[in-house]
């Protein structure tokens, strides 16, 4: 039945390029325990939303919801965004339910705000004992949706002096978890006035965004 709702929302995804239809889809945020602001970058997925509303003819609802890792309700989101600069924890029954979402068809898009690796990489580890986070390629197809990102994710903010990077777990083939690390991406996302990033650069990151968004909901 999981798998099932997943595939439904693909052929939605398919049929939501009339402007007068009421939205169809939502993605969500996750909210996690540990202490970790798993709230950050408020008016990022907003901002995500209506450019893909706008540039790749999604109808997705213009607000994210918040869901919990351990709850059933993961299940109704193709695509759920998370990010934060501190500790995440999570307890075996949301590990188990986050592993049964990501088999079933679930994508989750894990942006480093900085100071979220440690964190990522060993609650991931609890949910798939037997991956490890890989970088993809330039070519993976996530990176040519309708943008194309030939040298792979836009740089949005320095911190260390590290390249931006694009890992991803894949699972029998599938990816369903793609981790951005050193890239910033959902603070380009962000209203312009809160970082005061060059347009150009918001683009891009909005660019990339829109291409998880496609990939995930289309793949």
């Amino acid at each position: 039945m999981k798998r099932i709702r997943f595939i439904i929302f693909s052929i939605l995804f398919l049929l939501v390029n009339i402007n007068f239809a009421p939205p169809t889809l939502k993605i969500a945020k996750l909210k996690y325990n540990g202490g970790g602001d798993w709230y950050a970058n408020k008016t990022s997925l907003p901002n995500l939303i209506k450019f893909c509303n706008q540039k790749i003819g999604t109808n997705i609802a213009p607000d994210e919801d918040i869901v919990e890792a351990g709850s059933p309700d993961l299940f109704n989101y193709p695509f759920i965004h998370l990010t934060g600069h501190g500790n995440i924890v999570l307890n075996n029954q949301e590990v188990e339910n986050m592993r049964k979402y990501l088999i079933a068809g679930g994508f989750l898009h894990a942006d480093d705000n900085y100071g979220l690796d440690k964190f990522l990489r060993r609650e991931m580890k609890k949910v798939f004992p037997e991956l490890e986070f890989v970088e993809l390629p330039f070519s993976h197809p996530i990176y040519h949706q309708t943008f194309n990102f030939d040298k792979g994710l836009p740089k949005v903010h320095e911190h260390n002096g590290k390249p931006a990077q694009g890992f991803g777990l894949i699972y029998k083939g599938r990816l369903v978890c793609f981790y951005t690390y050193e890239c910033d991406l959902g603070n380009g996302w962000e209203d312009q006035d809160i970082y005061n990033d060059p347009e150009p650069l918001r683009q891009k990151a909005l660019q990339m965004g829109a291409n998880l968004i496609e990939y995930a909901f289309t793949r």
